[in-house]
């Protein structure tokens, strides 16, 4: 196995560990959680946007740390916060330390999900670091679809404490190791005492407000489906096992586009897979909003297609646009506002469905049509950018 499919392969997997035992977590285990504390429900889900939060305000900070030593440290820290908030979650006692527990978590978030795996990827490939990128997310598609069973099983045969407690040793006997023995260092010089401009001199104007804005919108689209998508198919007429059955066919959807990216649309510029999977929401949205419970499968899929190349598309826009140098703490800034709306996101589409049951659909369509004219705008001033220049 070549020295760069082994990077890719431990990092897949470590990243398929961290958000399967950390962002997942709350689908499976809220509502266990809750009981066993006696606290409400909306109790831990805040807690969890506590740690949302948290990993908005120190991204750029950690991206700069990698940016001038490398990934490997960081990643591995990151394993050893995961264990010590699993633990300190499956030793809570009440309110209090349920929600120190998901600070914990929260700081290794920051340190440990995609942001940090893109950014270590790109100290040590540059501008070939789109491949790897892809790679990762082609196994860390599956993190739900591995995770929630196991954590089911464990939560049914021996309760939620022992959960976190197994999720807690997973970080130290199987991430640990693979981040810190198998990512080599980043072969970079430190330049973290000089200042370097946020956007690289090809970028063109407002291209980082532009992009912050698009991510923010996508994920918040995003947060909001994982949250409510069984709950919205129910408002159209299903019921709630057809519902999750529906819901289920993103995540199949979410790799197979991954796949097209890795295949066909690496050949394009990211620019054009991006617009493309943010047609692919509002086009699926419309589809259910004219027709019904008979486009909900389409809608499923669409969402989860754009979902899957959406993710690739916030670690290979920013490099393609604003290259490798500096380009962790480029990412944390770019991130920070879509951190900050997905903490927020599923209370407010609660509302939404509340309110206007499927018709929320017309919201998060035109969310959907937002993300993609800034896109649209973003690649018109890029290629005003580089346009030649005229002479009269």
């Amino acid at each position: 196995m070549s020295a760069r499919r082994r990077v890719v392969l431990a990092l897949g997997l470590t990243q398929t560990l961290a958000w399967g035992s950390t962002y997942y977590l709350p689908a499976i285990l809220a509502e266990p959680m809750a009981r066993g504390l006696g606290v409400s429900t909306s109790n831990v889900f805040g807690a969890f946007s506590l740690a949302l939060l948290i990993t908005a305000f120190l991204g750029p900070a950690v991206g700069h740390r990698i940016d001038g030593h490398g990934g490997r440290g960081v990643l591995a820290a990151s394993n050893l916060l995961f264990a010590t908030g699993c633990l300190a979650l499956g030793l809570a006692q009440g309110p209090a330390t349920l929600w120190f527990a998901w600070a914990i978590i929260g700081v290794g978030m920051a340190v440990g999900l995609y942001e940090a795996a893109f950014a270590t990827l790109t100290g040590l490939y540059g501008h070939q670091a789109r491949g790897p990128m892809t790679g990762i997310t082609l196994l860390a598609g599956f993190a739900s679809t591995v995770c929630w069973p196991i954590t089911a099983w464990l939560d049914a045969e021996w309760g939620w404490r022992v959960a976190c407690f197994t999720w807690s040793a997973a970080h130290l006997f199987m991430g640990l190791p693979l981040n810190r023995l198998l990512l080599p260092k980043a072969p970079q010089v430190d330049t973290s005492h000089v200042e370097q401009p946020l956007a690289g001199p090809a970028a063109p104007r407002f291209a980082m407000p532009l992009l912050a804005l698009v991510f923010a919108v996508t994920w918040i689209l995003s947060t909001a489906m994982a949250a409510h998508l069984p709950r919205l198919l129910q408002e159209t007429g299903f019921t709630a096992a057809v519902a999750i059955g529906l819901a289920a066919l993103v995540g199949p959807a979410q790799v197979a586009a991954r796949f097209l990216e890795f295949s066909l649309l690496r050949r394009f510029h990211p620019m054009v897979s991006a617009r493309l999977a943010c047609a692919a929401h509002p086009l699926g949205a419309m589809a259910m909003l004219f027709f019904g419970a008979p486009a909900a499968a389409l809608f499923t899929l669409l969402h989860g297609a754009g979902n899957g190349i959406l993710t690739i598309a916030k670690g290979t826009l920013p490099l393609a646009l604003f290259g490798p140098q500096g380009y962790g703490r480029r990412q944390g800034w770019l991130m920070a506002p879509a951190r900050v709306g997905q903490a927020f996101a599923p209370f407010l589409f609660a509302l939404l469905i509340e309110r206007f049951g499927s018709g929320a659909l017309v919201v998060s369509a035109a969310l959907g049509l937002l993300a993609l004219g800034a896109l649209t705008l973003l690649q018109h001033l890029t290629r005003n950018e580089h346009a030649p220049a005229t002479t009269p």
